[in-house]
């Protein structure tokens, strides 16, 4: 009985610690549920954005891909799956809507942390601003596609992209390769990796050399997913893909005494007038390697801010003169 005391006193002290620290329970499967419904409410919100034509990009998405049409009838099956992202039927917002689906099934995920983490860039990746800057990437494709005939928007030249990143022009299209929502990497027989597209947009194989992974890793150009968006717009299952190919591609070249880097150890230089969530946002690089317990999200901006069109501009029109 004389040392029951104390460690009832222990006990007692420790139960006061707890409760002085906001609770012993775990607030995390709490906060997932919540980040659910507000990235549910944000999507929602972003499709009759999309559906009312207010995003810049969206509309220049599809006027590009209008014009272009008249002058290249062959690349109409292409330029209307491309113009499918400037509403609700294209693959980046469907993208969004399948994460938020599967962020209530924890069977998805390593862990709680990582459940937590992707639930928190879901939030973000919907938010109007940085999902306009994301529809870069297809605007600029379109442009590409053109020939210099409309304008590139959040992004310097084509030109000047490849020579201030001393990068291989893999063609109309490239901006779209690495982005899960448009194709995805595949190993064939020898063991190397070449760009697999999706559905329609196999079309660009028809005016793109074939894609090797070791080759674009070396020599990849500006793109806004790759560079900027990547951690908002890949999920975990899309990240360890990713990171497959890589740590493959690598020991495959360490067999051969050779060293083989990351696509994403360093950013290219070429973004322009993104908005501030894009220029905020962590570095690509650090997606799938990034633990929410070690490195705990901080948002930028308020959680119930409006979804205000973004501030984006380019400085030409529609049309480039020659």
């Amino acid at each position: 009985m004389a040392g029951l005391l104390p460690r009832v006193l222990t006990v007692f002290s420790g139960l006061i610690l707890c409760i002085s620290l906001s609770g012993c329970g775990d607030d995390r499967p709490e906060k997932i549920a919540q980040y659910q419904q507000l990235s549910q409410q944000r999507i929602t919100q972003l499709g009759a954005m999309l559906d009312a034509g207010e995003l810049r990009n969206a509309t220049l998405l599809m006027q590009y891909t209008q014009l272009l049409k008249s002058s290249k009838p062959d690349l109409v099956p292409l330029l209307d799956e491309l113009a499918k992202d400037a509403g609700t039927t294209g693959p980046m917002f469907q993208s969004l809507k399948r994460r938020t689906s599967e962020l209530s099934d924890s069977a998805n995920f390593i862990d709680l942390d990582q459940q937590l983490e992707e639930a928190q860039n879901i939030y973000q990746a919907a938010d109007s601003s940085l999902y306009n800057d994301m529809l870069s990437d297809p605007v600029n494709v379109v442009a590409d596609l053109s020939g210099g005939q409309l304008a590139r928007v959040n992004s310097i030249s084509r030109e000047a992209a490849a020579l201030a990143n001393g990068s291989e022009d893999f063609g109309a299209g490239s901006q779209l390769v690495g982005n899960p929502s448009y194709g995805s990497w595949q190993t064939n027989s020898s063991g190397m990796s070449f760009w697999a597209w999706y559905g329609m947009h196999s079309m660009f194989s028809n005016i793109m050399n074939p894609v090797r992974y070791d080759r674009w890793s070396n020599n990849r150009g500006y793109s806004y997913y790759n560079d900027v968006g990547r951690y908002r717009y890949t999920s975990p299952k899309q990240a360890s893909a990713q990171n497959r190919t890589y740590e493959n591609t690598k020991k495959t070249f360490n067999s051969q005494g050779k060293q083989f880097n990351s696509p994403y150890a360093k950013s290219r230089t070429g973004s322009t007038s993104l908005s501030r969530q894009s220029t905020s946002a962590p570095k690509a690089s650090t997606t799938g390697t990034r633990s929410a317990s070690s490195s705990k999200f901080r948002s930028t901006y308020s959680k119930d801010s409006s979804f205000r069109n973004s501030s984006s501009r380019t400085t030409r029109g529609v049309r480039r003169g020659k």
